[in-house]
């Protein structure tokens, strides 16, 4: 079964990953313990933990109702009603999957800032709109637009995995719309309810950019901002410990409640089923479905919209000419190279000691677990690894004068879970293919990587590349907390522009942020992809 004589050295490729995860993970960890433990600050005698646990638990709760209140009518009316663009717009949906949280943030402003969109046109209506977009609202209208077409997209897949046989004896029986509902499409959502419920809770509860660009004060402050505030502002570092622990146990307790609830959607491809639905005709469903459908549209369009004409603009080739808007975003192109190289690198040396474990010494068990320790970082919020690593490193180093590099390390460390899940089912399968081929060809080390392995996975390498770039260049989370006056990427850059009011100019770094991502995808994917 297993030809191959084990390699003595097959645990060394996942030796520097694990090495990396222990330290970077369990350092910080002892550091916020020494620094303040969670016992000294009971959480029912601080009555600012208390104001801040409560404000994450309550805007995350929201976000999450809202977000399936809204999703649940949505996807009916997507899966009744087939009509010209719906393919787009399902497009359109994914898109929020990707898009990087500040360049959204900038569309929200734009349509619901104070001279956006909204105010303005309800001003012309001689209207005095109030001032709802910083604060909980903001934070809930953000997480909506988010969310929503997540859960939305999630739950179409349940309803499209109905089998036809159902909607054919449904016709036969004349069921109305109530009786579809409760015999057909409640049954098939009811189970994916609960994990789609936790994801978009973790989501929300540890929701850095929203908060800290439409939190609006401390009456809306959740535990990440809370930290960040503690350590750059007040420079607390017991405080910032004290909430950076709480952060880790209640966002472990959710990533743990997610992971018994969830499970993946169904595997089934949107708008591939048509199915004869006898509650498709009349003016009253249609009338519904047409308010959820526009609904939805005036929620997420126009944000989309606000982003892209504001390279129409003609003061956009003004602010183009900003040297310091160069220099973000050179910066961020190395860093957002250095995260991706650096998450690929490590997700091939846990899967490539893995596999031996797996195929050669048949363990598929410590295989297993050697593969989802990639997967710890999820159980430790950037915010809480940031403070852990300012607290461990401050007394032995110039912490901000490290800032690029620490940046780098952390952008790769959280991409790390899905640069594996993206690579290991192509490396997997290459092994499966063609390692008896290997074996007799006597293809080994740099030889087999080269002529047999490289040519397999160049295209999940490529996506995994893309992935991991997209996901740095767009987070705000670690250079919030490393960022100086000389660390400067352009979603902190945009982010000081948005909160100067300074629009013109987020026009700018928005527009050019958002063409680096989307080229960022097209030619990686297109350079390492090749064929297969």
């Amino acid at each position: 079964m297993n030809p191959a004589i084990p390699h003595k050295a097959w645990w060394w490729p996942a030796s520097l990953p694990l090495l990396l995860l222990l330290v970077c993970g369990l350092g910080p960890l002892l550091a916020l313990l020494q620094q303040g433990g969670i016992s000294s600050v009971p959480l029912w005698h601080d009555g600012y933990l208390r104001h801040v646990v409560g404000f994450s638990l309550l805007q995350a709760s929201l976000s999450m109702l809202l977000s399936l209140g809204l999703a649940i009518p949505v996807a009916r009316a997507l899966h009744r009603r087939h009509f010209p663009g719906r393919a787009l717009l399902l497009r359109l949906f994914g898109i929020s999957l990707v898009l990087p949280v500040i360049i959204a943030l900038f569309g929200l402003v734009a349509v619901h800032g104070q001279q956006g969109w909204v105010p303005r046109l309800l001003s012309g209506l001689g209207l005095q709109p109030p001032p709802y977009l910083y604060g909980l609202g903001g934070i809930l209208l953000a997480h909506l637009f988010f969310n929503m077409p997540l859960a939305a997209r999630w739950l179409l897949f349940a309803l499209e995995a109905i089998p036809a046989e159902n909607w054919r004896l449904a016709n036969q029986l004349g069921m109305k719309s109530g009786a579809l509902w409760r015999y057909l499409e409640w049954p098939a959502l009811r189970s994916q309810l609960p994990p789609l419920a936790s994801l978009i809770f973790v989501l929300c509860f540890s929701s850095f950019a929203t908060v800290m660009a439409l939190g609006g004060g401390p009456a809306a402050t959740t535990l990440e901002v809370a930290i960040y505030q503690a350590l750059r502002f007040d420079f607390e570092l017991d405080t910032a410990a004290q909430l950076a622990i709480w952060h880790l146990v209640l966002c472990g307790a959710a990533l743990l409640l997610h992971h018994r609830l969830g499970h993946q959607p169904p595997s089934h491809r949107v708008g591939t089923s048509h199915p004869l639905r006898p509650d498709r005709g009349g003016w009253l469903g249609l009338c519904v479905d047409g308010f959820w459908l526009a609904i939805a549209l005036l929620l997420f369009m126009p944000p989309l919209l606000a982003i892209v004409s504001a390279g129409l603009q003609p003061q956009l080739l003004q602010a183009l000419r900003s040297p310091q808007l160069w220099s973000a975003l050179f910066t961020s192109l190395q860093i957002g190279l250095g995260a991706a190289l650096l998450a690929c690198a490590l997700s091939l040396g846990l899967l490539f000691s893995s596999r031996h474990l797996r195929l050669r010494l048949a363990r598929p068990q410590a295989a297993t677990l050697l593969e989802s320790s990639g997967s710890l970082i999820l159980l430790i919020p950037t915010s809480v690894l940031s403070t852990g690593l300012f607290i461990l490193l401050l007394p032995v180093a110039d912490v901000f004068g490290l800032g690029f590099w620490l940046v780098m390390l952390l952008n790769g460390l959280a991409c790390l879970p899905y640069t594996v899940r993206t690579l290991q089912p192509a490396l997997q399968q290459a092994l499966l293919r063609y390692d008896r081929l290997a074996l007799s060809l006597g293809l080994q080390g740099w030889s087999r990587w080269r002529y047999l392995e490289w040519p397999l996975l160049r295209q999940a390498v490529g996506r995994a590349l893309a992935l991991a770039g997209i996901f740095s260049l767009g987070d705000l989370g670690a250079v919030a907390m490393f960022g100086s006056a000389d660390l400067q990427t352009l979603p902190w850059l945009l982010f000081q522009q948005l909160g100067s009011y300074r629009l013109d100019e987020a026009a700018a770094t928005a527009l050019l942020l958002l063409l680096l991502c989307v080229s960022l995808l097209g030619l990686v994917e297109r350079g390492l992809g090749g064929r297969q």
